[in-house]
């Protein structure tokens, strides 16, 4: 009998060690599934903290045309296009195409890793949905503007010489004035470009579409700073 019960404590003493054991490595495994997701969560936070610096700049270079838009729009309303010429000229800047770059690498790799699962159904899990959404209408929105502005600029390059145009936009003033041309043709080859309404469509449409694409830039970085706030949460924790 006793040495039952001796059996029987060995036994029992082996079992816990193996229960030991096994906390043991559950927790180290959890401590490092803890450190490879927030290795994960980390490179997001620096992407999207990239990606609001961009959305700041294009916001500011939006803001900047969109306002000469609509000073060339009120004058093109008023009838006093002739008198700005040179406003016309820069709102030119509406032709160029912006595009928002994210950097979603960090995003797509914990959604390919084995520890996205750990996130799931959470606040961060949402919130990142939202933000690649509305990176997704962004993206739709830049396309169709500027698909746009490339379908009236080739249309304008089928009616107009623009070596004009050209030099007087992109030569200095007194580099001009060393030209046979005389300056009264530069500005009136001008007038007849900025008088066509595929240019005006675009500067029109720049008026009030670029506020769109601000508000959504705004929106974007809020939820980005969101993000940055809830991974610093989770990772700190």
């Amino acid at each position: 009998m006793q040495y039952l019960k001796y059996a029987l404590g060995e036994i029992l003493l082996v079992v816990i060690g193996i229960l030991i054991a096994l906390q043991i490595n559950n927790w180290n495994q959890s401590i490092k599934d803890k450190d490879s997701l927030n290795e994960y969560l980390t490179k997001i936070k620096t992407h999207t903290a990239e990606d609001i610096e961009q959305l700041e700049e294009l916001s500011k270079g939006r803001k900047q045309i969109a306002d000469l838009c609509k000073k060339a729009r009120n004058s093109i309303l008023n009838k006093t296009e002739n008198e700005n010429l040179f406003l016309f000229k820069i709102s030119g800047a509406a032709f160029v195409d912006f595009y928002f770059k994210p950097n979603s690498g960090g995003y797509e790799s914990l959604k390919n890793s084995e520890y996205y699962g750990k996130i799931n159904n959470t606040k961060l899990d949402s919130l990142l949905v939202k933000y690649h959404g509305l990176v997704d209408i962004i993206a739709e929105n830049e396309r169709s503007y500027n698909q746009y502005t490339v379908h009236q600029e080739n249309y304008l390059d089928t009616q107009f010489d623009r070596s004009l145009i050209l030099a007087s936009a992109f030569i200095p003033l007194d580099s001009l004035a060393t030209k046979a041309t005389p300056q009264s043709e530069y500005d009136q080859a001008f007038i007849e470009y900025t008088g066509k309404p595929a240019y005006r469509n675009v500067i029109s449409l720049a008026a009030w579409q670029f506020d769109t694409m601000i508000t959504q830039y705004n929106q974007l970085s809020e939820l980005g700073l969101r993000i940055i706030n809830e991974i610093d949460t989770i990772t700190e924790d």
